[in-house]
């Protein structure tokens, strides 16, 4: 059997890299599950396969899935009951955001948080456009860095249309393979390609009739770098869901949640009513961040509720 690495997948074919670099064409026999749960894309850019000729043609059929070291997973868009892996294998993830053009949805950081904590994977939030921002989008800058940083996770400015700040993430990116991922139009594919003259994705402008972005990059696909390493640029996110997670495992994964729960008084403490509550303390003396805490009230409210009406509509 041979070996290689995704590095492209359409939905039905892979494009599998091998050692030699050679490209292989392949599709998948059978399904492949994750922990039993049901999967859009059973093989996902960066993972590691065995796979064999097929007779006659210069495709392959993808027989082995090699053991992931992590993976990045969200709810499918389309299938809400199925899962959707974004990357496997990588070694950071870096989050591109923006403060203007368009607006900062602040929610959606700690819920791609959601997705990289489990696996403890380092993740880098660039805040791309800096060259649109005036006073006060500085300033929403600082006090999210400071959020966002005490935590342990990494802030950046930069411009990709100016150029300014790139080095520093040229610098994060060498020699690891790292997700891309943000919402559309914060100009994700701009500062690929900017980061690296060699890769040329497609750009599209935001709507000007719906101050949206638009989505450019349609599948995941993994591009090497010229100062070294790979980069797994992804689709354009809209939204991000989580009824596949139960309310424990999102207060596991908000980290300072996790670390102060152990002095709560109840040791399944959602810090919510529940009588000495570490986290909600630790809000009113200002060392957790409320922002935080809002956002997390908001994504266990939703899935409690996606629960409610699942367990229902059954009934009818």
């Amino acid at each position: 059997m041979l070996e290689g690495i995704v590095i492209k997948s359409t939905g039905s074919w892979y494009d599998v890299k091998t050692p030699s670099n050679e490209i292989i064409p392949c599709r998948i026999v059978g399904k492949f599950r994750l922990s039993g749960k049901k999967l859009t894309n059973p093989v996902a850019v960066g993972d590691v396969v065995g796979f064999e000729m097929a007779n006659n043609e210069n495709v392959g059929t993808i027989k082995e899935i090699k053991p992931r070291k992590n993976y990045v997973i969200r709810q499918s868009p389309r299938k809400k009951h199925f899962l959707h892996i974004l990357a496997s294998n990588v070694d950071l993830a870096v989050l591109i955001v923006t403060i203007r053009e368009p607006n900062l949805k602040q929610g959606f950081i700690d819920r791609f948080l959601l997705m990289t904590e489990p696996y403890d994977i380092p993740v880098h939030i660039v805040f791309n456009k800096s060259d649109c921002y005036g006073e006060e989008d500085l300033l929403m800058y600082e006090y999210l860095k400071m959020i966002y940083e005490k935590i342990g996770y990494h802030c950046h400015l930069c411009s990709a249309t100016e150029q300014e700040g790139l080095e520093v993430i040229q610098e994060i990116l060498k020699d690891k393979t790292s997700l891309i991922a943000g919402q559309s139009g914060v100009g994700k594919s701009t500062l690929v390609n900017a980061l690296d003259d060699k890769i040329d994705l497609k750009t599209n402008e935001i709507s000007d009739f719906s101050g949206k972005g638009q989505h450019t990059t349609t599948f995941a696909e993994m591009f090497p770098l010229h100062f070294g390493g790979n980069i797994i640029d992804t689709p354009g996110i809209k939204t991000l869901s989580f009824n596949h997670l139960e309310v424990k495992d999102v207060a596991h994964n908000f980290r300072e949640f996790f670390i102060a729960s152990s002095n709560c008084k109840f040791s399944d403490c959602a810090h919510r009513k529940e009588p000495a509550c570490a986290v909600k303390n630790l809000i009113e003396e200002e060392e957790i961040s409320e922002l935080r805490y809002i956002n997390y009230l908001t994504i266990i409210n939703e899935i409690e509720e996606q629960n409610y009406w699942e367990i229902h509509s059954k009934e009818y």
